[in-house]
């Protein structure tokens, strides 16, 4: 189990350097194929929606930093509950932060690889 808590470490480490150098590619590889987000509360997005959507908002340079409060593991599915901080610009570019409590949930493929099924970064809304 640790080592299953420790491989996910890894996958936020990397999720945030995917993120902050504003590599759409990397980023979506963290996504199963029919992945759910809801990037705006309220608002799910699956398909070419949830990746039309993050091909834009990281277009802005938005920078990211995250503290894992708590992660489940059983079998191939992890429960992670994330502090997360973006600092960005809004629609008129003056700098702007948001925060946030993400619930996330993930599964591992045949390939060990854990990827995010739900990304809901505003879950404790």
């Amino acid at each position: 189990m640790s080592q299953l808590l420790e491989d996910l470490k890894i996958h936020n480490a990397q999720y945030v350097e995917a993120f902050n150098a504003g590599d759409f590619e990397a980023l979506d590889a963290f996504y199963t194929d029919e992945a759910v987000a809801v990037w705006e509360p309220g608002q799910p997005l699956t398909g070419q929606a949830r990746r039309d959507y993050q091909r834009e908002f990281l277009a802005s340079s938005p920078k990211i930093s995250t503290e894992t409060r708590q992660a489940f593991v059983t079998g191939d599915t992890a429960l992670l509950i994330v502090d997360w901080v973006i600092d960005t610009v809004d629609e008129d570019g003056e700098p702007e932060r948001l925060t946030g409590t993400g619930v996330d949930v993930l599964r591992r493929g045949e390939d060990g690889v854990w990827r995010y099924a739900v990304d809901d970064p505003y879950g404790q809304e």
